[in-house]
């Protein structure tokens, strides 16, 4: 039923396999990638999760889509494993599935979420020299997404975000490289190159009459640092900016032997005019403990409650409680992965401050930033989501 489904909503070639390992087989006979596996949970021999392992372990360039009958609640814990395995997911539908349903799944399909993986053959891997090596030659540098306000589509904002200019491979994404690098020492020295490059730019683009700050991440073993806080200060002063132009994301749990001097720091920087946020928040490395405890002025919440909320429950239950407390704790409230129109209304309706995402733009190079803005404020685009609003 579900392939006659697919053909009659314009699939050009569809395959199917009774199980995991027969889909495996199929993939790695063909000559060319699957672009969507549409896939059951319940199966014989090899059931859904064992084929989404799978998937994962080899990078397989493919988006997923669950079809199950199974109850919502293992549903959705199953969804959150396959993100887990970084793999790009769809969504998930019952069974039977509705064909309206299932096309807008399928319409949301992008190759390009995809284009780092490969089923052929092993992953990118570099030996942890390679990669100081290109820390040392400033192969490594920030791509910016904007941060923008709901009610009105002004950009505020623009969060770093690292990545590998490899002399051979090309823009790499972090998983490629942020495992070996946190594993081997080196994350000071990524921390210290995104906070050179990011400021800036800063400082360029408000040169350039855009009023803008900039995001970025700092780790744990970052602000174990005895006098960070006024080494940063007088670094940022020194470029020309102003602690306020400067927001720090916090994401890994400070429950830790040096609790005490990463709090001292993020209070100082706080205390300095830094903005705190607390990333990634709702996951296993943000808590409501890390708010209790930090002098964080702002809440990102993750994009696994944000993306496609309106359609699942518990999702949205969680991002609406979260927006609620954000603002009886007097935070800014900022949501990750907002995808499409949806995502944008259901956010406003909620009354969440600053939305980040594909939906306003994808991660882009340093270079392009200051023509992204003023393009999306002179053509009219900031516009749409607040008049569909």
């Amino acid at each position: 039923m579900l392939v006659g489904i697919l053909k009659r909503l314009g699939a050009d070639e569809v395959h199917e396999a009774a199980n995991g390992t027969d889909a495996l087989d199929i993939i790695e006979r063909l000559d060319q990638a699957v672009d969507i596996i549409v896939s059951d949970l319940d199966m014989p021999e090899m059931d859904g999760m064992e084929l989404m392992r799978h998937l994962g372990d080899s990078n397989t360039p493919s988006s997923l889509i669950i079809a199950s009958s199974m109850d919502q609640p293992l549903v959705r814990a199953v969804v959150k494993m396959a993100t887990a395995y970084r793999i790009n997911l769809l969504g998930s539908v019952d069974k039977p599935p509705s064909p309206d349903i299932l096309l807008q799944l399928i319409e949301s399909h992008d190759a390009r979420k995809n284009q780092h993986r490969s089923s052929r053959g092993p992953s990118l891997q570099f030996r942890l020299e390679e990669i100081e090596a290109g820390l040392d030659n400033g192969q490594f540098e920030p791509f910016f997404q904007p941060k923008v306000l709901l009610d009105s589509g002004r950009v505020l904002g623009l969060e770093a975000l690292a990545r590998w200019r490899h002399p051979e491979h090309g823009v790499l994404p972090p998983f490629v490289f942020i495992e070996e690098i946190e594993d081997g020492g080196l994350i000071d020295k990524l921390t210290r190159a995104m906070i050179e490059r990011a400021t800036a730019w800063c400082k360029t683009w408000r040169d350039q009459d855009l009023d803008v700050a900039v995001a970025i991440n700092i780790s744990i073993h970052t602000l174990t640092q005895v006098g960070l806080a006024e080494r940063l200060t007088r670094y940022v002063i020194e470029q020309g900016l102003e602690p306020r132009h400067v927001t720090l994301e916090v994401t890994e749990t400070v429950a830790m032997t040096d609790l005490g001097r990463v709090l001292e720091n993020l209070s100082r920087l706080r205390m300095k005019g830094f903005t705190i946020a607390i990333d990634d928040y709702g996951t296993g490395y943000s808590s409501m403990q890390q708010l209790d405890r930090t002098a964080a002025t702002e809440l990102k919440i993750d994009r696994s409650f944000v993306t496609g909320a309106g359609k699942q429950k518990s999702s949205r239950v969680i991002l609406q409680s979260s927006l609620e407390m954000a603002a009886r704790l007097g935070l800014t409230s900022v949501a990750e992965g907002v995808e499409t129109l949806a995502d944008w209304n259901l956010l406003s309706e909620f009354g969440c401050d600053q939305a980040q995402g594909y939906f306003i733009a994808r991660p882009m190079a340093a270079e392009e930033v200051a023509e992204w803005i003023k393009n999306w404020h002179t053509d009219g685009r900031h516009e749409l989501p607040v008049q569909a609003g």
